[in-house]
């Protein structure tokens, strides 16, 4: 499903609880994540209903390499000849969706939280666990992505050890990824908080990341799932900060 516009130039699409973006700048578009293997076609959805060609998309950049944000990364490089941004942290994480450090099993929250069972369903229906690898990627660091947006690199690990948010200050938003969701799809609860321990390399950093979040002052968070946040950084952080550890 898109949303033109959550703010000026950015545009969000959910597929299977899982958000990913597409950003305008000077000379094209930046997909930000890719959602699961089945976004592909609300790809190109989308691109028509905005007015948009695929030969518009200069680039991918993901936020991180997990299985549900890498979903179309491989096709979109291969059939649309455009680079693959990640961190170099997360590198791995592309080429093996499914070996991903977590700190408890997934199982515990299909038998203990019972609201997070309609997103394993969307899971499974879109084929999420099951992406295909990104064979090659462009690897960064920190600054500003020389992509269309012009992103600012945010580095926020935790959730994977390459996490990163990218800031697009000229419009006062920050994609933030799985850094803070409004929406943790692990335990189906709504509200900021980090993602649950099951899908997170070190919960406690991510609790740190916090921090880089909270220091953007942005005001609209733009997050891998669940619906943008419009108080502000600092307050998204405050209530992700009492939600702790899940």
């Amino acid at each position: 499903m898109l949303t033109a516009n959550v703010v000026e130039g950015v545009h969000r699409v959910e597929d299977a609880y899982t958000n990913w973006y597409l950003v305008e700048g000077d000379g094209g578009m930046t997909v930000v994540d890719a959602g699961v293997p089945s976004s592909w076609q609300s790809f190109q959805d989308a691109l028509r209903q905005l007015g948009r060609r695929p030969d518009d998309v200069k680039a991918v950049v993901l936020t991180h390499g997990h299985f549900d944000h890498i979903g179309f990364a491989e096709r979109a490089r291969r059939e649309l000849g455009v680079p693959v941004w990640v961190h170099e942290n997360d590198v791995l994480l592309t080429r093996k969706p499914l070996q991903y450090g977590h700190e408890r099993s997934p199982l515990r929250y299909v038998v203990t939280r019972p609201k997070a069972l309609p997103v394993i369903g969307s899971f499974l229906r879109h084929r999420a666990y099951f992406p295909t690898p990104v064979k090659t990627v462009v690897r960064y660091s920190d600054g500003e992505l020389a992509v269309p947006g012009r992103p600012r690199v945010v580095f926020t690990p935790g959730h994977t050890l390459g996490h990163c948010a990218l800031h697009l200050p000229d419009r006062d938003a920050l994609i933030v990824g799985d850094a803070c969701v409004t929406f943790n799809p692990y335990t189906g609860e709504p509200g900021p908080s980090i993602v649950a321990s099951c899908a997170n390399a070190d919960s406690q950093r991510a609790l740190r990341s916090l921090d880089a979040i909270a220091a953007t002052g942005a005001r609209t968070l733009l997050s891998g799932h669940g619906d943008p946040w419009r108080d502000g950084a600092e307050s998204a952080v405050e209530q992700a900060r009492r939600a702790g550890i899940s």
